[in-house]
């Protein structure tokens, strides 16, 4: 009976090890099918040289936008908030602005036929943000209104927008003209759309002629390329929907489609020297005299000009109690 029992227990135990040893064996046959270390070597290798490729794709599309806009100048500083006196500029620092907002755009003119040579948006290279769009321009172009509006400012602003003219429209935007050589309006006064304001100029930080162009609804620096298709010269809609989510966001805005505009202008608009027109006597940002009007002050009159009292005052030999003739003269420079 032991024997047999012996038996048993030997038999048993034989087959269990049997049974464990099936298990090892086949585990490690398992493991050496896997390899998870060879695969896994490879599939890092792999990824790696897939986000090789994408940063490639990205130097590649860097360049390519640079070339696009090799006139790109360095951006402004906002003169709604960062400017010497933007807190005269921006009206509306305390004024609730709603999440959205449409507005008719239907009745426009494009500020100026000049293609983009700098688009909306952050500069990596500059740090700093460009809240308008710059088109290229000869020194002595017609600027014009872009809507029915009331001119706000016309003033000037060294390190930055140079002679800038701010206008009012009734659609409830301002538009902003910097860079000028010449103010063709006056602080007050109505415009339409298409009406002659200004005239192109390289005035300001700028090291060449063009236009900084802003559309701006209660201070929001809105994409001009959401509003604009400037390489059809057209708006793309007749009503413009203002959304704080999105009116950063361009609208069917192409680089290559800009190109190609930008050849077609510059074979049809070829650089051409600027000769001032000296039979003017209006109040311009370039002329050297002024003919004192009615209602005109010291200060109304350095504002325009971008000069100071204390200047005028030395230029003319006056003090800043002489009464103002209509019609004398006055040296702004």
């Amino acid at each position: 009976m032991f024997l047999s029992q012996s038996k048993l227990i030997k038999s048993t135990l034989a087959a269990a090890l049997v049974a464990v040893a099936g298990l090892i064996t086949a585990s490690a046959e398992e493991t050496t099918a896997i390899r998870l270390p060879g695969q896994h070597m490879q599939q890092h290798g792999d990824l790696l040289a897939n986000q090789g490729n994408t940063n490639l794709q990205l130097d590649n599309t860097t360049k390519y936008l640079e070339s696009i806009f090799s006139e790109e100048e360095e951006p402004e500083f906002d003169i709604y908030t960062e400017g010497w006196d933007s807190q005269y500029v921006n009206c509306y620092a305390n004024v609730v602005v709603p999440q959205t907002a449409p507005i008719d755009v239907s009745h426009y003119a494009m500020p100026h036929p000049g293609y983009i040579t700098s688009p909306y948006g952050y500069r990596r290279r500059f740090r700093r943000m460009h809240k308008g769009v710059d088109l290229k321009v000869n020194i002595g172009d017609t600027i014009r209104a872009a809507f029915d509006g009331r001119v706000r400012l016309t003033k000037f602003e060294r390190r930055g927008y140079g002679y800038y003219v701010v206008v009012r429209h009734t659609n409830d935007l301002e538009t902003v003209y910097g860079h000028l050589s010449k103010f063709l309006v006056e602080p007050d006064q109505y415009v339409k759309a298409g009406d002659p304001i200004a005239l192109g100029g390289n005035t300001g930080r700028s090291t060449g002629p063009h236009l900084h162009f802003e559309t701006r609804y209660m201070g929001y620096a809105i994409n001009p390329c959401a509003i604009f298709d400037f390489a059809n010269q057209t708006t793309h809609t007749d009503i413009y929907t203002f959304d704080k989510s999105t009116y950063q966001k361009p609208r069917n805005f192409s680089p290559q489609a800009n190109a190609e505009y930008a050849a077609k202008y510059r074979a049809e608009n070829p650089p051409k020297a600027y000769v001032p027109d000296k039979s003017s006597k209006n109040n311009t940002a370039s002329s050297t005299v002024y003919h004192v009007k009615k209602g005109d002050s010291l200060g109304k009159i350095a504002s325009r000009n971008g000069t100071t009292v204390a200047k005028l005052c030395r230029l003319n030999g006056i003090t800043t109690t002489t009464t103002l003739r209509i019609g004398q003269k006055l040296k702004l420079r």
